[in-house]
């Protein structure tokens, strides 16, 4: 593959690449329960021209950590708001991140 700089011959993590039953063979979960995951919006596979899901490695991960918190006893709601405090948090740690290798890290105030 030519696609991406470095490359090791793997696809992009966020690149969907998977069909449903192997991302079910590979996560060790049920086609059913993925899909009832993909309708609570707990994963969203990308799609292919015809609307076939393709499941990237980032969604395989996800599969993972869905799976950890059902075996924590936390139901799908629960995991939605975790997942999406999750995804927030990565989001505003990604910015903060961006803004201090820009140099625009908040000045520290003198005295008070």
């Amino acid at each position: 593959m030519t696609d991406y700089p470095g490359d090791t011959g793997a696809p992009a993590p966020d690149r969907g690449v998977y069909g449903i039953s192997v991302a079910a063979e590979l996560s060790g979960i049920p086609v059913q329960s993925l899909r009832l995951y993909e309708r609570y919006g707990l994963v969203t596979p990308a799609r292919s021209h015809g609307g076939t899901r393709r499941y990237s490695a980032d969604d395989l991960a996800r599969l993972q950590r869905i799976s950890a918190l059902l075996d924590a006893g936390v139901n799908l709601a629960g995991i939605a708001r975790i997942l999406s405090l999750e995804d927030d948090n990565a989001a505003l740690s990604a910015a903060n991140s961006t803004l201090r290798s820009k140099g625009a890290a908040p000045k520290k105030r003198n005295g008070g």
